[in-house]
């Protein structure tokens, strides 16, 4: 609305459109991303709390992993809704390192936030942020280790470091071993590189039993039982087909029309029939194949013939169910039963039909190098396995960033106080105003390490104190926090490591979530409401309890 001289106001927007402009907008916007980081910040490393998480149905999720709870929050700010954007850009990039992006983001909006109380303009701050982003990739890069593929145990010290902070701290050493097996069997080498597509490690998750006993089978588990009574329910030494193909006889496209006269000419249409799915189930059998898994539909008829012919078959198999069973037990996929030849067929040690709880699975054990696998999660309750699974996806994906990379850096906070030790010393070769927000960015970089601490009960300016002094020292880029002892020691020594990839993510995750909402100067609410998303009464003080968290307004 705008009035000149007097006279009368000029209506711009729709009445009812809410507008927060300037200063207040961007306060607004930064205390809401500051709430949401808040939210995750005492989840943390390894000593993080856990939250629970109640949705309007009354579903309960407890957990700690960072890309979880974002995505169960109810956040209805527009900025809050960004963090949640970065968590999940995170996560789908790298798997891991989501709690540290948010908590990151709200940091460094912080620092911001006091820069401009400062007077520093925006711009000045959003390129001084991007040049110490820019710089912060080359220190990762130069403070980097090298590892090697047939590194057995420097891949599992990384599966530990990442399931350390996670609900399953009983099983890490079990889990650890299953995923680093799991895409060492699935990875391939492609141009000199390796590569490990994770969409070919299939999880499966069933009530029962414990977490120790969750196993990896180098083949398919199916949640598919044998298509019929009459046929065996074991197959050992299995030659497998794969059909994506009915096998039943086929409706013609067009209404037809026949005439049958007499008994005989009706016995002979039945006969003629069966016939025909006689043949299909005589080619099955030339081929040598003793168990078909079928992406459509088996005929009764032709369960019957299969049965008696002693071969397993599985109907109604999914796509993507077919495809990995392809890459697993080296077969290919045939379009018709006459394609189905003995160079076709796949192999593996046992096909079975396993009975757990209530449900029958088909398991295709022991293929021959397999390059599609199965993760089996046994655990006492639904919370525990989900838990397991959203732990498991971590670890797979911080092993796969290790594999395709071979780059790893020291973890417990040592690559944040090596990146502020750089940052700072970068910061006054650019001078002026810039060097503002490079030292900014240096001193939300520290909030890492700092949480790390607070988190553990120890006291976190003690620990800066020392940290700092000690990345001051020559060769001390490994030196983080021992969060058993409150000691600073050398993170390589302990074998606790971390991904580059993951680091390098979080910087340019943070960054470029805290400069886009820098550069927002109006919110302008199209939703017909008067007023902004309400903000909570005192900060963190306002949230309530975190149980309630799925529904809760911010």
């Amino acid at each position: 609305m705008s009035t000149q001289g007097g006279q009368v106001p000029v209506l711009v927007l729709k009445e009812g459109t809410g507008r927060t402009i300037g200063r207040e907008a961007q306060r607004s916007n930064i205390m809401a991303a500051k709430i949401v980081a808040e939210t995750v910040k005492t989840t943390l490393g390894p000593c993080g709390m856990d939250k629970m998480l109640v949705t309007g149905m009354g579903d309960i999720a407890i957990t700690n992993d960072g890309a979880t709870i974002m995505k169960e929050l109810d956040v209805q700010h527009p900025a809050a809704k960004m963090l949640v954007e970065v968590a999940k850009a995170q996560d789908n990039e790298v798997g891991d390192g989501t709690t540290t992006a948010v908590v990151l983001s709200g940091e460094l909006l912080s620092k911001a936030e006091s820069l401009l109380d400062r007077n520093v303009h925006p711009i000045v701050i959003i390129d001084g942020f991007k040049k110490a982003s820019e710089k912060a990739q080359e220190i990762l890069d130069t403070i980097a280790m090298p590892v090697a593929f047939d590194d057995e145990t420097t891949l599992r010290q990384i599966a530990m470091t990442s399931l350390n902070s996670k609900g399953i701290n009983v099983a890490q050493d079990h889990f650890t071993k299953l995923l680093v097996d799991a895409v060492k069997q699935v990875a391939e080498k492609v141009d000199g590189k390796y590569k490990a597509d994770l969409d070919l490690i299939k999880v499966v998750k069933k009530h029962g039993k414990s977490l120790d006993e969750s196993e990896l089978v180098k083949g398919m588990v199916l949640d598919k039982e044998v298509a019929s009574s009459q046929m065996p329910k074991i197959i050992d030494s299995a030659k497998i087909a794969l059909l994506n193909a009915k096998l039943e006889i086929e409706k013609t496209e067009f209404d037809a029309k026949i005439n049958i006269e007499s008994p005989d000419q009706m016995q002979l249409f039945l006969d003629e029939e069966e016939r025909m799915i006689k043949e299909m189930v005589t080619a099955i059998q030339k081929s040598g194949a003793n168990v078909v898994f079928c992406e459509k539909g088996i005929d009764d008829m032709a369960l019957h013939f299969l049965g008696k012919a002693g071969i397993l078959a599985v109907k109604s198999v999914s796509s993507s169910d077919i495809e990995k069973l392809a890459r697993a037990t080296g077969g290919s996929i045939a379009a018709s039963v006459k394609d189905l030849t003995a160079d076709t067929l796949g192999n593996a040690q046992r096909v079975e039909e396993v009975k757990i709880g209530e449900d029958k699975l088909i398991y295709i054990r022991n293929c021959k190098n397999p390059k599609a696998v199965t993760i089996v999660i046994r655990g006492a309750s639904n919370h525990v396995i989900d838990e397991a699974e959203r732990s498991l996806h971590d670890g797979l994906c911080v092993v796969r960033n290790v594999i395709e990379d071979g780059k790893i850096v020291a973890g417990g906070g040592a690559p944040e106080a090596e990146l502020a030790k750089g940052l700072r010393a970068y910061a006054v070769k650019v001078g002026g105003r810039e060097q503002l927000a490079i030292e900014a960015f240096a001193e939300a970089v520290e909030a890492i390490p700092l949480t790390l601490a607070e988190n553990a009960g120890l006291d976190p300016i003690d620990i800066m104190v020392v940290l700092r002094s000690e990345h001051e020292k020559k060769d001390s880029k490994s030196m983080g926090i021992d969060i058993n002892t409150g000691k600073i020691v050398c993170m390589c020594d302990k074998m606790i490591i971390e991904p580059l990839r993951v680091k390098q993510q979080v910087i340019k995750s943070a960054t470029e979530a805290t400069n886009m909402i820098l550069k927002i100067d109006d919110l302008i609410s199209i939703k017909g409401g008067s007023k902004m998303p309400p903000m909570p009464p005192g900060g963190m003080g306002g949230m309530g309890g975190m149980g309630g968290m799925g529904g809760m307004p911010y």
